[in-house]
């Protein structure tokens, strides 16, 4: 008869193994400093012993770490986030690291209480993809552990590293495509005041009126209104149109298609983020090109490096690029 599988080690297993109570293995697993170094160490041999977990634990015990990287991220549903992740996961993958999620779902106070649980948890470090945590429990995570921030934050907190893509070249990357197929009457879409879309806008702005143009910036609360926006626009003598990011992209070209405004022969629009869909909607989406795996990596290379020792705040800024693809077009004339 075949063997039933073997019953995985436990806790108590190893506190046995190791000749100490349950809870000082508890104390040990979390890297609590009240743990002797010889305590540590006999509990790491007896977790390697058994299979515990993964060897890789019980040497993270040994060096008083959890091998874990914790990531917070806004919303697990935007392309953005995950593509960011994919980027950490890679780079701490190489770096022997184990990675942590945790969501915020769009909620200010929940992702504050999950960066909490994250520390509680003794991650060897935080990545926060999202500028809606606030900057006293960033400070007070990072006198734990190093944090750093992928995005734009609106004043970088003191003792924290940032990683962002540069938005308002990105708009202007946009505005000179749209130029260069002959559109002069273009409008910024926005869904948000966040510190990105509010750098996009800027940039929108600032090239619109490089270029002899008045800045048409249209914000947007709920993209359920779109269509009540968009025929005034077109109405209007409007041909091209930025999106603060892919999201509102899609929702314009969706608007369109209700409305009958054909894409890119009546109305062209130029997304931001480049995001995995971007190349799955019809028309597909000319977007500006965030380069979010590496936001990833750059986000694990700061993070340890702070954990090395480095004290000096970084604040690391990457160039965007634009893809084109059908969603837009030379102006109808």
């Amino acid at each position: 008869m075949p063997h039933a599988p073997s019953r995985r080690p436990t806790i108590l297993d190893v506190a046995r193994v190791a000749g100490v109570s349950k809870s000082l293995v508890s104390l040990a697993l979390r890297g609590d400093s009240g743990v002797s170094e010889n305590t540590r160490v006999r509990i790491a041999a007896a977790a390697e012993e058994l299979g515990y977990r993964s060897n890789a634990l019980a040497r993270g015990l040994v060096q008083g770490r959890t091998m874990l990287l914790g990531v917070l991220l806004t919303d697990l549903a935007n392309p953005y986030h995950t593509d960011v992740v994919a980027g950490v996961e890679e780079s701490a993958g190489e770096a022997g690291l184990g990675v942590l999620l945790a969501h915020g779902r769009r909620d200010a106070k929940r992702l504050a209480a999950q960066l909490d649980t994250l520390v509680e948890l003794n991650v060897d470090g935080v990545i926060a993809i999202s500028s809606w945590v606030d900057s006293a429990d960033l400070q007070a995570a990072a006198r734990r552990t190093p944090v750093v921030v992928v995005g734009r934050p609106e004043r970088p907190p003191a003792g924290i590293d940032t990683v962002a893509n540069d938005d308002a070249a990105g708009a202007a990357l946009a505005m000179t495509h749209l130029l260069g197929l002959g559109h002069r009457e273009i409008a910024f879409v926005t869904t948000s005041r966040r510190p990105a879309a509010e750098g996009r806008r800027r940039g929108y702005e600032a090239a619109s009126r490089r270029a002899g143009l008045v800045p048409r910036t249209v914000m947007v609360e709920d993209v359920n209104d779109l269509s009540l926006r968009v025929a005034p626009l077109v109405s209007s003598g409007v041909t091209g149109l930025i999106a603060n990011n892919d999201l509102t992209a899609v929702a314009l070209l969706d608007t369109a298609h209700d409305l009958r405004i054909p894409v890119p022969e009546r109305l062209s629009v130029v997304g931001y983020d480049n995001s995995t869909f971007a190349a799955l909607v019809r028309p597909r989406l000319t977007s500006i090109d965030q380069p979010r795996p590496e936001l990833g990596r750059t986000a694990v290379r700061l993070l340890l490096q702070r954990a090395g020792g480095r004290t000096t705040d970084r604040h690391e800024v990457l160039d965007p690029g634009l893809v084109p693809r059908g969603s837009t077009g030379p102006r109808h004339r």
